[in-house]
């Protein structure tokens, strides 16, 4: 993805933010309030200026107490609007922020739980986790501060130059020339600290992506002491993104001192012209005090302006890279019309003629030709050597993948006809490092299927021989289990994520080396148990373990993406090839 960005055209619009209009308009309500408020929050600031040109041309001109009162309760009016506008016009465009981040962090969640594996085959989980919190705070930033104070200060400026063309047009055109001069250099350096953003965002989420990567291998990290490798690799990445940032403050620091100098001596400019008008009586004292008062606006506005541009450009670069997961396409996706599964279901798996490579290896294939026929309520196991594409098998059933060639079929639909939460409604995965979740074992046994009772979870567990371990933990089945489950020992796992499969009640089971984390009693207890659960199931295992494979209906001997061999034990250990060669490596003699 670092390279993708690299070779990724440089943005020179913001573009990018637009992708934000469609939340906004989500909550029109709330926009219109903030718009409302932004105008006369803007508007009583102004007018702020002619309560202050009114308390000196006509307060102190009374020459009464009377006259100086009433044009300091209109000034004081015109300060209680503004704070009141101000108020609420914070409240307004705030919430409004939060609720548009909000809505957009929900939909980048939903959205990349719909890729599909290819896209995590190129895409690291922590680049994507970086876009969820790093990319996201600095959208949140813009939307719930630069914004407004962007928007605000834009609409001063221009409020405060047409006032001013208003109170004296000639110091105006005055402003109006220093004009090019100050903006020029914003633009700029804003354009230099935007690249800079967009790189400095890439180098943190290299980082992330990095720390991401060895968190979830902790214990193979500390197992092979490179805990000190692992830092010094984290914090290289940290300290190219740091010196990627401080190009950006500085480039950032450089343009706000230039405009500051540029705005500041420009208003200085012209306050000396105007106190020579009022020397020379063509303006008065009140006049010149408006236009200092709208001047300071306009020129603070435009300082402003300046601060915030370096962060509503750094928010477009963020903006551009959530961009890019939200534009991700799935190619795994339901068709326009897709095709119902029968009902009720009957569990027949077809495979016809597939062929397939995995994205990134076109010229190794995983599986070549091949055909598999499993009738409803058969039990078929899958072996062969490690990279014969046993697990494969399970990948393009799921609909992980679709192959290149050939079709497979669940109860006589092809799997590019349907929908695939339908199929994978239907199957039960247990594998072999199944994933596990943090919270409680009650939760971890609802994910396999919402709406099972609590009955119905414990039974599941039972016959998953669990509810024994589970029943033990300081809180039963409602004790916190940890990240991924790690306070339960591997075995545990297991026989949770099997309770888990149970729980599905599918009519398909597939079991990717189920029992391979668990001792010999263990194993076996789960063996009798699942030979329960597969009764009236189709199932489909995947063992090196031959010994797990012995009672299967059938056995399919599986050899560089074919079926090589086909049959019972005694069948297959009768022929002499492939599948009696691996039997007399595990049961030596006793294979013959």
């Amino acid at each position: 993805m670092a390279s993708e960005a690299a070779a990724r055209p440089k943005q020179r619009s913001l573009k990018p933010l637009g992708r934000l209009a469609p939340f906004v308009a989500a909550h029109w309500g709330d926009a219109c309030l903030s718009v409302f408020f932004l105008l006369f929050s803007t508007a009583a600031s102004l007018g702020l200026s002619g309560a202050a040109r009114l308390v000196v041309d006509k307060g102190f001109a009374s020459q009464t107490a009377d006259g100086l009162n009433r044009t300091f309760l209109i000034l004081l009016a015109v300060a209680a609007i503004l704070a009141a506008a101000t108020a609420m016009r914070f409240f307004f465009i705030t919430k409004l922020g939060e609720r548009v981040v909000a809505d957009l962090r929900e939909a980048i969640y939903r959205h990349v739980v719909t890729l599909d594996q290819a896209y995590f085959l190129k895409t690291r989980t922590g680049e994507v986790l970086s876009r969820l919190t790093t990319d996201m705070t600095i959208v949140e930033n813009m939307v719930g501060s630069s914004a407004s104070i962007a928007l605000r200060n834009l609409l001063t400026l221009i409020g405060s130059l047409g006032y001013l063309t208003f109170v004296s047009p000639r110091l105006t055109l005055f402003v109006a020339l220093l004009a090019p001069v100050v903006l020029g250099p914003l633009f700029f350096f804003g354009r230099r600290v935007r690249a800079l953003s967009v790189r400095a965002q890439q180098r943190f989420a290299d980082a992330v992506g990095y720390a991401g990567e060895t968190l979830d291998a902790l214990d193979t990290v500390q197992a092979f002491g490179r805990q000190r490798r692992a830092a010094d690799r984290f914090t290289d990445a940290v300290e190219l993104a740091f010196s990627t940032s401080l190009s950006r403050i500085k480039a950032r620091a450089l343009m706000t001192a230039m405009v500051i100098t540029l705005v500041f001596g420009g208003v200085a400019t012209i306050f000396w012209l105007g106190a020579h008008a009022v020397i020379a009586h063509t303006m008065t004292s009140g006049t010149l005090l408006q236009f200092a008062i709208l001047a300071v606006l306009a020129a603070g506005s435009v300082g402003a302006l300046g601060e915030v541009w370096g962060d509503v450009q750094k928010a477009s670069g963020a903006m551009e890279r959530i961009s890019d997961v939200l534009d991700a396409k799935p190619s795994i996706a339901p068709p326009a019309k897709p095709t119902p599964l029968p009902s009720p279901a009957q569990g027949q798996v077809a495979f016809q003629g597939v062929s397939f490579a995995y994205p990134g290896r076109p010229d190794l294939p995983a599986l070549d030709g091949f055909d598999l026929n499993v009738r409803p309520g058969e039990r078929v196991a899958l072996v062969g050597p490690s990279g014969a594409g046993k697990s494969t098998v399970f990948r393009l059933l799921l609909r992980f993948y679709d192959p290149q060639a050939g079709s497979i079929r669940v109860d006589g639909v092809d799997l590019r006809d349907a929908d695939p939460d339908e199929v994978r409604a239907r199957m039960a995965l247990v594998a072999q490092d199944a994933a596990l979740f943090s919270g409680s074992a009650l939760e971890n046994l609802r994910f396999g299927r919402e709406e099972a009772s609590v009955d119905e979870l414990k039974a599941a567990a039972r016959a998953a021989e669990a509810a024994a371990f589970l029943e033990a933990l300081p809180e039963g089945y409602d004790t916190a289990l940890g990240e991924r489950a790690k306070t339960l020992s591997g075995g545990q796992r297991q026989r949770l994520a099997i309770a888990r499969a149970l729980v599905r009640n599918a009519p398909i089971l597939l079991l990717d080396e189920a029992t391979s984390a668990l001792d010999a009693e263990n194993e076996r207890l789960v063996q009798r148990a699942l030979h329960d659960a597969m009764s009236g199931r189709t199932t489909l295992v995947i063992a090196h373990r031959l010994a797990t494979v012995l009672e299967a209906d059938r056995i399919v001997v599986m050899d560089q993406g074919k079926v090589v061999e086909e049959g019972t034990h005694p069948e297959l250990t009768a022929k002499g090839g492939l599948y009696a060669r691996l039997a007399r490596l595990q049961f030596g003699d006793q294979a013959a």
